[in-house]
């Protein structure tokens, strides 16, 4: 098993991260302030801890669906990401796509926080790449089928 260290803020002990269930894929982060999201706007909305992911892992922060499909709310750098050498508090990066202001009040889940392995890569400079049935075709290009 594979050990992240959680440095939770002054006052923020029951923010922790959490899984809601022991089978879902990523840990609840919930808002340590009181604040509104205007409309149109991106904003930063502190979680209230600090980690240390080992190297070759990395923090992906995903959206929440309910808050997408019942308020607008959606990420504007999603999935962000954050890197093993990060040490500064979580900040989740909302945008209110809604009309109307949208209240986040101190604990309320906000974003979802997957802690994924990489893979060793090499990156190879090359004078060609090997040939497909897609080629060169980018977006849109499988059709809408």
């Amino acid at each position: 098993m594979t050990e992240v260290k959680i440095v939770m803020l002054e006052n923020c002990q029951d923010l922790f991260p959490a899984k809601a269930h022991c089978d879902d894929a990523a840990f609840d982060l919930r808002s340590r302030v009181d604040m509104e999201l205007p409309p149109g706007r991106s904003t930063l909305v502190p979680a209230g801890f600090c980690m240390e992911l080992p190297v070759g892992f990395e923090a992906q922060i995903r959206p929440r669906s309910g808050l997408a499909l019942k308020h607008d709310i959606m990420l504007t750098n999603s999935p962000g990401t954050i890197d093993a050498g990060y040490r500064g508090e979580v900040g989740i990066i909302m945008f209110n796509a809604g009309t109307q202001p949208f209240p986040v009040k101190r604990g309320d889940r906000i974003a979802q926080m997957v802690i994924c392995q990489l893979p060793e890569v090499t990156l190879t400079a090359a004078v060609s790449l090997s040939e497909t049935g897609r080629g060169t075709g980018g977006f849109g290009s499988s059709g809408k089928n």
